[in-house]
């Protein structure tokens, strides 16, 4: 069953409509520089209301390995999507729930994805200084590629407009949304969440 996350919620109000809407996971981003940040304290009420109607995964930019499951048990995060620089090592310290964030700048990315364990693996768009949520999508085909080998969520650009396409194209068990659902940067859109929802559900159920 192909799926769908929302991924920069930052209020407990936000989280509950991606659910009523069918979202099948959400996205909580620790890095503080990003305009999405939560903090433990929200992360966990999220948790908490969401119980188990939906995956929870954790944002991390270059933190320890010691730090990342502090965070995780602390809100009680089950998934660490790592979008820095980590290493295989510290990818593997992490498993089995936890896969590596590629930013995608040209084919090349295929043999750095086949450089990290697991069976996850998360490509956005490449830009420099930004780990995520830029609006910005990149080559599709390359994408198409690493998802014949991983179970791969496909991110980067998506909204309600191309993600038929993106879909169609690419074949991800996965495809991730942040901005392209938003009023604001880390507030969403019902409206949009919902119609993209759906989008991307009737995409999936037509491949």
């Amino acid at each position: 069953m192909a799926e769908v996350k929302i991924c920069g919620l930052t209020t407990v109000d936000d989280a509950l409509r991606c659910i009523e809407a069918g979202v099948d996971a959400i996205g909580l981003n620790f890095w503080p520089r990003s305009p999405r940040s939560t903090d433990v304290a929200t992360a966990k009420a999220i948790v908490e209301v969401a119980g188990d109607r939906v995956q929870m995964v954790g944002v991390f930019v270059d933190f320890s390995v010691a730090q990342i499951r502090d965070i995780l048990a602390e809100t009680g995060i089950e998934w660490a999507q790592l979008h820095g620089d980590e290493t295989p090592e510290q990818v593997g310290a992490l498993m089995p729930t936890a896969y590596k964030a590629i930013g995608v700048k040209n084919g090349s990315a295929v043999e750095r994805a086949r450089t990290y364990p697991g069976e996850h693996l998360l490509l956005d768009a490449s830009v420099p200084g930004v780990p995520g949520g830029t609006g910005r999508t990149f080559d599709w085909a390359i994408a198409s590629e690493v998802a014949r080998e991983r179970k791969l969520t496909l991110a980067g650009g998506l909204n309600p407009k191309n993600i038929a396409e993106a879909i169609e194209v690419v074949n991800p068990f996965r495809v991730d949304v942040a901005s392209g659902v938003e009023s604001e940067p880390g507030r969403k859109d019902p409206e949009l969440v919902g119609v993209f929802i759906e989008a991307a559900k009737a995409a999936f159920s037509s491949r």
